[in-house]
């Protein structure tokens, strides 16, 4: 057994890059030039992790612009580390056109490299050669003692004592490795179907349908979906971007001047879902001017407030009216300082009063009434949150022109900076975002409402959705999508309380989302033996951890000295693994906190505590 002390990361995605790369930054300071290996454990290549894996379909683009898209910390990220910059996607694609970068990728991926602007939406193909290069590089600038080591394969489980050495049981690996410390970074989870998913999968199968159930698309196998029939898609975010794509384009269809040309192979999309509507595009401009001080209403302070309150947080009646403040805030400093001639009175009297009001009074609303005349500047998070509310049709026929004209007046304003606070609130949720790590888990409600605000689809994708439609290969189904099964006909049927009374009938379905993050249905191993083993899940499934410093907890609350986890599947979940630059970056603060905590743990490690078995 070596004596060198070890650290075992699992998952070499981004966000195990994000942790190689703050080992690196902060080992000079905290591990001098002590001998460590590192094993990172990853079925996929390291950087690009499964996700971002170079093998997939070249028509699957990134859903941010590639100005917006960074691996490397600034100067708005909280850390006790140091800030190491580094370029952006962007900036990296002009480094390498220029030759002052060099990268490893095939023909197609580098000449997208060579086409790439600031403003343009990168295949995640080519996102996975800059990861890949980010990888490199936090590699390379790791101290000479610090080796590491790279496992292709699953890690199957995770056992030791809490005191002593920790063991990784790896698939296709005869001998567990040792390790003094494990890092969990396996990213989003694969998950058994829900009841609902079962029952629909058994009936499919008694009456020779399609059933294709929550999942990564890029993951399904599409060849069962049949051309030219009608199929009813569950869905309306980026699964259901993705899906679009290549049912369309990936089996032959093109555009021309904004037309959809189809191949004939393409099947009917009949597409609805909670809201009936696609995700807000992403916004099409850059940030100009002043930004908003963020967080304001919303920060450490008042989390902890909360937090000191007896019984558990409710999302709806502790966090949403400080919550809608501060997107407020966001909204209205933005409009007062860049379109003044759009409001009545003076920015600072109206903060001094904004401050005092309270969330959701009629005080509240008075007050913005009075400083912003026209109603289409004021900020109504519940109408965004739901468009179709109220809204009623007739007939499907009738409820395709509402759902184009909503698409485009979106485009319309996500483009156009007359309407920058739009940008603003964008700043304004990851400004919430991560503060709501230090609370754990609030359950999908707060999650749902980011992604669909602030996770968009690319412009050109709903431009591409908007021609299908009026081709005839999307049509739309409005909110409240249900599905039920009929036996003695052997369809699935599908309504919407937008069109009352109406159904749409067709013999394949998609679920076009991705499973729900759950320590109980997990189809991981890994997790699966963790939480069998003691570690603490949440009501919704989620892996408890210390938001601290991302320390798995037991069911007793005890933080476990060996062991971390990060990402989408724990309590501290946050926005990703990658940001916009000079966005503050919470998983970037969470990887710092990570890496440093091992760092000095490792460090103070006795040769008799490391080979405690």
């Amino acid at each position: 057994m070596s004596d060198t002390p070890t650290l075992v990361v699992i998952g070499g995605g981004p966000r195990g890059t994000g942790v190689i790369e703050r080992i690196a930054v902060n080992a000079a300071e905290l591990y001098g030039d002590r001998a460590l290996d590192i094993h990172i454990v990853d079925p996929y290549p390291p950087g690009g992790g499964r996700i971002w894996r170079q093998e997939q379909s070249p028509l699957l683009w990134m859903n941010s612009m590639a100005e917006d898209v960074t691996m490397f910390t600034d100067d708005t990220v909280q850390l006790d580390g140091p800030v190491n910059p580094g370029p952006a996607l962007h900036t990296w694609a002009a480094d390498v056109r220029e030759g002052r970068t060099t990268v490893t990728a095939d023909s197609e991926v580098l000449a997208e490299i060579h086409g790439l602007t600031g403003q343009g939406f990168a295949s995640r193909r080519l996102q996975s050669a800059y990861l890949r290069w980010v990888y490199e590089q936090a590699v390379k600038a790791l101290p000479p003692g610090i080796t590491v080591h790279e496992h292709t394969g699953h890690a199957l489980r995770v056992c030791g004592p809490r005191g002593g050495r920790q063991h990784i049981h790896i698939q296709g690996r005869a001998e567990p490795l040792a390790a003094d410390l494990v890092v969990l970074t396996v990213g989003h989870l694969d998950s058994e179907p829900e009841p609902e998913q079962q029952e629909l999968a058994a009936f499919a199968a008694r009456h020779g349908l399609v059933h294709l159930p929550p999942d990564f698309t890029a993951d399904t196998d599409l060849s069962a979906v049949p051309a030219g029939e009608s199929v009813l898609v569950r869905g309306f975010g980026l699964a259901f971007i993705d899906l679009m794509v290549l049912l369309t384009e990936g089996r032959g269809g093109r555009y021309e001047d904004g037309v959809y040309i189809p191949s004939g192979r393409e099947p009917v999309l009949h597409v609805g879902s909670r809201r009936g509507v696609p995700y807000h595009s992403k916004i099409g401009y850059s940030w100009q001017g002043e930004r908003p001080p963020l967080p304001r209403h919303f920060g450490a302070d008042q989390v902890q407030e909360i937090l000191n309150r007896p019984g558990p947080v409710d999302y709806r009646r502790d966090l949403w009216p400080l919550i809608a403040k501060e997107l407020g805030h966001a909204h209205y400093h933005q409009l007062f300082t860049a379109h003044p001639e759009r409001t009545a009175v003076a920015l600072g009297d109206f903060e001094e009063k904004y401050a005092v009001a309270e969330p959701g009074s009629p005080e509240l609303a008075a007050l913005v009434a009075s400083a912003v005349p026209d109603p289409a500047d004021r900020l109504d998070l519940d109408a965004l949150d739901q468009p179709l509310d109220g809204v009623r049709h007739d007939s499907y026929d009738s409820l395709q022109d509402t759902l184009r004209a909503h698409i485009t007046a979106d485009l319309e304003r996500r483009h156009d900076p007359a309407h920058s606070s739009d940008l603003a609130v964008f700043l304004g949720l990851l400004s919430v975002y991560g503060q709501l790590i230090s609370i754990g888990d609030i359950g999908a409600r707060w999650h749902g409402f980011f992604n669909y605000l602030a996770s968009g689809p690319p412009g050109p994708r709903l431009r591409q959705l908007l021609a299908l439609s009026e081709a005839g290969v999307v049509r739309f189904l409005g909110a409240g999508m249900t599905v039920e099964s009929d036996e003695e006909q052997g369809v699935f049927r599908a309504r919407s309380t937008t069109v009352p009374g109406a159904y749409t009938e067709a013999r394949a379905l998609v679920e076009a989302r991705l499973p729900d993050p759950s320590l109980r249905k997990t189809r991981s191993p890994l997790l699966s033996a963790l939480y069998e083993d003691g570690a603490a899940g949440t009501d919704t499934g989620l892996l408890s951890v210390d938001p601290g410093d991302s320390r798995i907890l037991d069911t007793e609350g005890r933080p476990h000295p060996r062991r971390f986890a990060l990402g989408p599947y724990t309590t501290a979940r946050n926005s990703g693994a990658f940001t916009r630059p000079r966005t503050g970056g919470a998983a970037f603060r969470q990887n710092d906190v990570t890496a440093r905590t091992a760092l000095a743990f490792l460090r103070d490690l006795s040769c008799r505590d490391r080979l405690t078995a």
